[in-house]
């Protein structure tokens, strides 16, 4: 009699049909399943005044979350639209990452090696 150890990816309490035997691959699911909740939450906001129905949204996401890098490569370089009354719920204030401000770090001299 053979054991085999199987990984299912739980989500609300309840089970999902996909079943795993390897652990890193039903994690992978699991987090393509967050991102995919976070798209469709972002979308539905985004578009609260279209006529698109969650099911399809879900689905969409689903599908950009399993198709993630392709879709960052698509993406990247995109910049935000400028805050306008149709877009200013898309657009989120850009904070500056702490740290040493740009004048500082440019009047700094290099320091010499010691022989």
């Amino acid at each position: 009699m053979a054991v085999i150890t199987k990984y299912v990816v739980v989500r609300n309490g309840l089970e999902l049909d996909n079943v795993f035997t390897v652990k890193k691959e039903a994690e992978a699911y699991d987090k393509m399943l967050d991102a995919a909740e976070n798209l469709a939450g972002f979308i539905k906001n985004g578009a609260h005044d279209s006529n698109i129905d969650d099911n399809t949204i879900d689905k969409i996401s689903v599908f950009l979350a399993k198709n993630g890098p392709d879709v960052v490569k698509m993406l990247k370089g995109i910049r935000p639209l400028a805050p306008g009354p149709e877009n200013k719920k898309l657009v989120q204030p850009q904070e500056k990452p702490p740290g040493k401000s740009a004048k500082k770090a440019r009047d700094k001299k290099p320091r010499k090696k010691g022989k």
